[in-house]
Parts: C-alpha cells; structure tokens; sequence
C-alpha cells in the first residue's frame, strides 16, 4: 500500500484587500459521460475539493473528473489536504482517504471515493 498527499490548490491570493468573486462553475459547459470505477493517477491533477461529497480532479484543459463520494466526508473542505490510500496506480472507487485541515496533526475519519464521472467541453 502507498499512501499518497494530495494538496489542494488554492485559487485565491491570502491577504487580499477585495471581496472574493464567486466561484465560477468549472463544470459549465461542460457534457458528462458515463462513470467509470476507476482512474489513472498519473493523468490527473487536483484535488479540488466542491464540497463535503464532491472532489474534482483535472486531467486536460478538455476533461474534468467529477467524483461524488459515497456519502457526506466530514472534515472534507476546501482548505483540506487529503490522505489517500492508493493500490496500484488508478484511483478507484471505494478507496479510502482521510481529510486533513492544515495546522492539525490529526485527520479525519475515513471516507470513500465514488465513481468517477468525465466532464469533457463538447466538440465543434
């Protein structure tokens, strides 16, 4: 078992004067495809952490994976790092992570990815 750090990029500079834009939809635009079980660690960046059930992962300019959890991760922010147990090279469904805020030195409770959907800008 290898145990990966996945640090969540931050969009927005710390200490800024001006009110924060709202977030735009990264996946406006956007069509799904069907969902898969699994997904090559190697071709994907992030996370980005939506919410407490949703993580986003980039793979191209063209293709957003999309994983709704199995169900609510408590502690899972935007500001979190996640602590994922990988077995073998793919991300898959029902791996186990543990979210973790910086300044603690203990993480959260397990919780489990879902499946991953493709979100992929449509084609001209």
């Amino acid at each position: 078992m290898r145990l990966a750090l996945l640090p969540v990029l931050l969009a927005g500079v710390a200490g800024s004067a001006a009110p924060a834009a709202p977030a735009k939809d990264p996946l406006a635009g956007r069509v799904a495809g069907a969902p898969v079980d699994c997904v090559d660690q190697a071709r994907i960046m992030g996370p980005d952490i939506i919410d407490n059930r949703t993580i986003l992962y980039r793979q191209s300019l063209k293709r957003i994976w999309r994983n709704d959890l199995e169900g609510t991760c408590p502690g899972l922010r935007p500001t979190a790092t996640l602590i994922v147990e990988v077995f073998g090279s793919q991300l898959c469904r029902n791996d186990r992570f543990r979210a973790q805020e910086p300044g603690s030195i203990i993480p959260g409770p397990y919780c489990r990815l879902g499946k991953f959907t493709p979100y992929d800008l449509p084609t001209k």
